[in-house]
């Protein structure tokens, strides 16, 4: 039985019946992993029909406060925990986080913690108090930083230097971050990580020039929203040289290079791309390709290997996606949210 104000709905499927006609055309937040495919960012980021946040990260239930406060399901491992390092909208420090840390762990036993989402407008600080205390959290195996509802601007997200988490948690397998203002990473090996993902309206080029230069041999999936200059996103298609080699990725499968203004320009680099033969699905979607970016892809590297080919959010003419279509029939593409061309393009997540 669900309870909404002074309604009550007797089980799950009458309460989805009132959320469609509540919220008629909202998706609810997809269920899938991000970090296992590529989907729709309205099923990231955005709200989803039941005005909440999605609540799940890395295959595990976001804990509520009533976790928070010692109540319910006692095993830290059924769960991604929230670490705060103040007020949801407000910046943090690291004595903030540092204390947010002690009462979470005054909670909840860190040595069974697998997956910590870290809550705010700003991890700026986190990655160093997390790695601090890596002796206290043995089996953290995800981490999301800057896991915040997604009415606050994206591109106002702060973030700091990651490389210390990579560091001091060489188990990881997975690191999302969301957020660019202030984001730093220094080229590292790391021998455990599956999943790296970066939502930004901007992507620092430096950022991009460092992962290029990572040697991260477990690396399965890379998804890089690289964004608008005018929000930090300066990376060009050089930038990209490292990761497209594949050099340092040897067991990438999947790689989104998603969001960009010079989405373009990407495609004919990924065109070209060596790390392009061993991959099982690629996204460039959510930016502003168009038919000149399709037409190099087409002309490349054989793309006809691909399970998933995702250009969602695009501006292409009628004509280029059947011919994308049919030049690869065996490939699941996801063409949808064709853009309208007349009135310019722009990408799908800046501010």
């Amino acid at each position: 039985m669900f309870i909404d104000g002074n309604e009550m709905y007797v089980d799950d499927n009458e309460y989805d019946r009132y959320l469609d006609a509540l919220y008629p055309g909202m998706r609810a937040a997809d269920p899938r992993d991000p970090g296992e495919t590529f989907f729709h960012e309205d099923g990231v980021y955005r709200w989803d029909r039941m005005g909440g946040h999605r609540e799940t990260y890395a295959g595990l239930p976001v804990a509520d406060f009533r976790m928070l406060n010692g109540h319910g399901d006692p095993d830290p491992s059924h769960f991604a925990w929230p670490l705060h390092g103040s007020e949801l909208y407000e910046e943090a420090d690291g004595p903030g986080f540092t204390a947010g840390l002690e009462k979470l762990l005054a909670t909840v036993d860190g040595s069974g913690i697998q997956a910590i989402v870290v809550a705010g407008i700003s991890a700026r600080d986190a990655p160093a108090v997390l790695a601090a205390n890596a002796h206290r959290l043995p089996r953290l195996r995800s981490l999301f930083l800057g896991f915040i509802e997604p009415d606050y601007q994206i591109s106002w997200i702060q973030q700091g230097d990651i490389t210390p988490v990579l560091e001091a948690f060489p188990h990881l397998e997975r690191l999302d971050v969301r957020g660019s203002e202030g984001l730093r990473l220094r080229p590292i090996r790391h021998g455990s990580l599956k999943v790296l993902r970066f939502e930004t309206g901007g992507l620092p080029g430096d950022v991009v020039r460092a992962l290029g230069r990572c040697d991260l041999p477990a690396l399965e999936h890379l998804e890089l929203w690289l964004g608008v200059a005018e929000y930090g996103g300066d990376a060009t298609v050089n930038d990209l040289e490292g990761v497209l080699s594949g050099t340092g990725l040897p067991s990438l499968r999947r790689l989104g290079l998603r969001d960009s203004e010079i989405q373009d320009e990407v495609a004919a680099a990924v065109a070209a791309a060596p790390v392009v033969a061993r991959l099982e699905a690629l996204s460039m979607a959510m930016g502003e390709l168009s038919d000149i970016g399709a037409e190099a892809l087409l002309s490349g590297r054989p793309l006809t290997h691909l399970r998933h080919l995702d250009l969602h959010h695009h501006f292409l003419t009628a004509p280029m996606a059947i011919r994308i279509r049919h030049a690869l029939p065996n490939v699941e593409i996801d063409l949808s949210e064709p853009q309208e061309r007349l009135s310019g393009r722009y990408v799908a997540v800046s501010e």
